[in-house]
């Protein structure tokens, strides 16, 4: 399936909540020929569902241009977003269900028209090698959807969503904290590995983070704290491959692991799990 198609599809509740009008039309350009609301807004469905984006998008913006004033015109912009989001025009999807938004915030349409910001910034997350503003942005849309309407299909989705991305968030923590760590600059990647913890405890990286901390405490020759972070990491992942690395790493030093119940390890990770 497409990622068009997959759109269309995740979209139909949508689609039959705003409605369709009885009658047809056929779209006219390159000149303005005042029509029938029902007859353009029917016409930018035909043209949506042939796969037609752009005319599709032309069509329900011209509804709110020939009948600004009418309840056509509220269902055509949050179409027009939508539109504007099959067509991977993020920056337009957004500003047009902002701009809804600001004229009509309790509108039945309200909620979808959050969800629709909150995906065009998620489908825009970059990989985790590159700069997160975008993940940032995103993590905050979808967080808007889920406070505002937590019994919502939209808020469960996002509530998904929201997980992968405070992973991508960690991963790109993860690599900043290599990257130090790979120049043996430990104090600045201790920190990236503690943001992990502290931040994105419930994430995918955080028995990687844990196993690196000890890394960097053994260079440092803060064995103690060292034995306590894989402790910790034994403690809440014994089957992780990473527990096994930093528990040889101990080893190799004549050193086991021994938890400190009072360590910011233990009740950062104690907070969450």
């Amino acid at each position: 399936m497409t990622k068009q198609m997959a759109k269309i599809s995740f979209s139909v509740s949508m689609l039959l909540a705003l409605g369709v009008a009885a009658c047809g039309g056929v779209s006219i350009e390159g000149q303005y020929i005042e029509r029938p609301v029902e007859e353009i807004y029917n016409s930018a469905h035909e043209e949506l569902a042939l796969g037609n984006f752009i005319l599709a998008t032309q069509e329900f913006d011209e509804v709110e241009r020939q009948h600004p004033y009418s309840l056509w015109a509220r269902r055509a912009m949050v179409m027009s977003a939508y539109t504007y989001y099959l067509q991977n025009k993020y920056d337009e999807a957004i500003a047009t269900a902002q701009r809804f938004l600001a004229l009509y915030p309790g509108n039945e349409q309200a909620p979808y028209a959050y969800y629709l910001i909150a995906m065009s910034q998620y489908e825009r997350i970059s990989d985790v090698s590159r700069d997160q503003r975008t993940t940032e942005l995103a993590m905050i849309s979808l967080q808007e959807v889920v406070r505002r309407y937590p019994d919502s299909d939209y808020a469960r989705d996002a509530s998904l969503k929201i997980d992968l991305t405070l992973d991508n968030l960690a991963g790109k923590e993860m690599n900043v904290g290599r990257f130090y760590l790979e120049r043996r600059e430990y104090a600045a990647a201790a920190g990236r590995f503690r943001n992990v913890i502290e931040r994105y405890g419930r994430t995918s990286h955080v028995p990687e983070a844990l196993h690196r901390l000890t890394e960097v405490y053994m260079s440092l020759g803060v064995m103690a704290e060292a034995q306590n972070s894989a402790a910790v990491l034994g403690y809440n992942y014994p089957d992780s491959q990473w527990y096994r690395d930093s528990y040889s790493i101990l080893v190799e030093r004549d050193l086991k692991p021994v938890k400190d119940e009072k360590s910011w390890i233990s009740r950062a990770l104690d907070r969450i799990l």
